[in-house]
């Protein structure tokens, strides 16, 4: 059945100049008209679930490269059916794995840097199979990674000549074949109304050996002839440059970016890279990000995003929860890996300990477990930077919404459960290869990921990238969760108990992703969660604030809205901030926690016999529990709107 909806939502007008005003792509809560064949079509959304980070064969450094499962497996596996798996006997994969439940919406995102790079080490007869480099890497995978990793590891990356032929051509040319390869699988993979599969890529630089990531999704089967990778573009706005003068080419071509493990970043996922000290120069920067990378992943495989406890330049309580799963804690000692002579990485690692980035300093190693933390590696000072820059250039370069999402390397989205983890990287097919330490992207340091939650009006590719675009989205660190907020200067204080509880929310306010403008007395805030149905009962409910005060000192706060010590299924409840300030920037959002349980490496501990289990097991260096959470996207209050 076709039906046409038009939706009218009520938007709250701009009282400041169209000097100050922010672009008008970048209003979350403008609808249009929109045309959909879905019989479940829901008008005030329908929490999906997906995973938005996935790594298969084709990605040089996965796992799956010793299954052999290719994107088709890794969308065969979200719908529910049996790949491919560890341990791996006489060469070939020996056992399979099959999803708890199915994903609603999936986008694999191979490394667009080197597809070409492995087509032509793994294709007899290629310019250089026989050549020493790749013959190393079929020899040692492990090694073969490290030396391509190497080669991005600079802010001035460049491909091997040895490989790629002295202008590079040679790579371009056989990543053709493994990019089509990707929309073949995730195109026919689409199953309107059911299930959503994105043409999709990772951007994968580590200057520094940091990251520098970012996931490029693309909206329908309109996408470049390539990949525009690190290589091509080795910073942010010259990413965005590249994809949109390829997206000319193609009519319809639309994408969106997400950065990950910014936990990871030791500043450099700060904005204006390589750019002008010039206010034109940094609005033209807000105005293109906000247009082009409207969210970020708050927690994934390599550890939590969302906040770090410590720093000097923003002002806040201890947050216990900031410690959960956090990889690189500020000012302790932390174990890092070490490179060798050869590009490989030590298994024994080291210690560093982790201190606080310079104003405009950039650090290196995070992704080895050292470095420095700079406030942007972390969402919830990061937003509060992005407030300050609002101040001080018009526009908020650091609008971010959340997600979250596993990055696995083993074509397995979204397998996060804690008793069932089976690696996410290299070949950790064994209890004893999962709890080795010294290796800060696998390993003992890792855990299962995370989900990407939408609230979308109905499971198609428009309608999951547009929540997308408008940040009405969250991120889980694994369970199925789903947390929604509003805000409003109205709000209804007992719409917790209506029927209509949503459709009234979005007419008297607006929901996470959307702006707050100037208003009469205390806005209200509409804050719910619901439990995973196969999950944990909730313990608590969190709204995090974050605001420059009028001295212009960054500040966060957690303040606890809901609390259940036996456990809840759900949470609702309309809030007013006792300490509002009218006159403060500010942002708030909703985090929803699990009580404590069992944390992955517990169970394969329990799975050896004494004699055998390795120190991690017995030391308490690791916490032998966790408490699962889910994040929502933020609003923003802005006194000038």
């Amino acid at each position: 059945m076709l039906r046409t909806v038009l939706l009218l939502i009520t938007l709250t007008p701009l009282a400041c100049s169209q000097e100050q005003a922010e672009p008008t792509q970048d209003a979350p809560n403008q609808q249009a008209v929109v045309d959909t064949s879905c019989e479940n079509y829901a008008a005030d959304g329908m929490a999906l679930f997906g995973d938005v980070h996935v790594h298969t064969a084709l990605s040089f450094d996965a796992a799956a490269n010793s299954t052999g499962a290719d994107p088709f497996d890794a969308h065969n596996y979200a719908k529910g059916g049996t790949i491919p798996f560890f341990p791996i006997v006489d060469g070939k994969p020996a056992g399979t794995a099959q999803i708890d439940r199915p994903l609603d919406f999936l986008a694999v995102t191979d490394h667009g840097e080197f597809l070409g790079e492995r087509a032509i080490c793994r294709t007899p007869g290629s310019p250089a199979y026989d050549g020493k480099f790749c013959s190393l890497t079929r020899t040692s995978e492990r090694l073969g990674m490290s030396m391509l990793a190497a080669s991005i590891a600079t802010e001035e990356p460049a491909r091997i000549p040895d490989v790629c032929g002295a202008d590079g051509q040679d790579c371009l040319d056989f990543a053709r074949a493994p990019w089509q390869l990707v929309q073949e699988a995730a195109n026919s993979a689409y199953e309107p109304c059911k299930f959503t599969s994105f043409v999709a890529y990772e951007y994968t630089g580590t200057p520094g050996t940091s990251n520098y990531h970012r996931n490029v999704i693309f909206r329908n089967d309109t996408v470049p002839d390539l990949p525009v990778s690190y290589i091509d573009a080795p910073y942010d706005s010259k990413l965005w440059e590249g994809l949109d003068a390829v997206c000319k080419e193609a009519e319809g071509c639309e994408y969106l970016t997400i950065p990950h493990n910014t936990n990871l970043a030791t500043g450099r996922m700060a904005p204006y890279k390589y750019l002008d000290d010039t206010l034109e120069a940094k609005r033209k920067y807000a105005e293109t990000r906000l247009k082009r990378e409207p969210i970020m992943e708050i927690f994934q495989h390599k550890g939590g995003s969302e906040c770090v406890n410590g720093l000097s330049s923003v002002l806040g309580a201890p947050d216990e929860l900031c410690d959960v799963e956090n990889v690189r804690p500020l000012g302790e000692e932390a174990t890092f890996a070490i490179r060798n002579e050869d590009g490989s990485f030590s298994l024994t690692g080291g210690r560093a300990f982790i201190g606080e980035c310079g104003e405009d300093e950039v650090g290196s190693q995070g992704m080895l477990g050292a470095g420095c933390v700079h406030p942007t590696d972390f969402q919830r000072s990061a937003l509060v930077v992005g407030l300050k820059e609002e101040q001080e250039i018009g526009l908020n370069p650091i609008k971010l919404g959340v997600v979250a999402a596993t990055d696995t390397h083993s074509a397995n989205p979204g397998n996060t459960t804690e008793n069932g983890w089976t690696g996410a990287v290299t070949g950790e097919s064994t209890p004893q290869e999962r709890l080795q330490s010294g290796l800060l992207t696998s390993g003992i340091d890792g855990n299962p990921g995370g989900l990407a939650g939408v609230w979308a009006k109905e499971n198609t590719r428009d309608a999951i990238f547009d929540a997308m675009l408008r940040r009405e989205v969250f991120g889980t660190s694994g369970p199925r969760i789903s947390v929604r907020l509003f805000a409003g200067w109205g709000l209804d204080q007992g719409l917790c108990d209506s029927a209509d509880m949503i459709s009234q929310a979005y007419a008297q306010g607006v929901p996470m992703g959307g702006d707050l403008g100037a208003g009469e007395g205390v806005p209200r805030f509409l804050a719910s969660a619901q439990q995973d149905p196969n999950g944990q009962a909730l313990q608590a409910m969190h709204l995090i604030k974050g605001w420059v005060d009028g001295e212009g000192v960054m500040h966060t706060s957690v303040l606890p809205i809901a609390e259940a010590d036996s456990g809840a299924a759900s949470f609702c409840t309309v809030y007013e901030d006792p300490e509002f300030n009218a006159m403060q920037p500010s942002y708030y959002y909703l985090r929803a926690v699990e009580p404590a349980t069992p944390r992955w490496h517990t169970y394969d501990c329990e799975a050896l016999p004494e004699t055998e289990r390795p120190e991690v097991c017995t030391s308490g260096e690791y916490p032998s529990t966790v408490n699962e959470m889910a994040w929502s996207s933020p609003i923003w209050y802005r006194p000038s709107t």
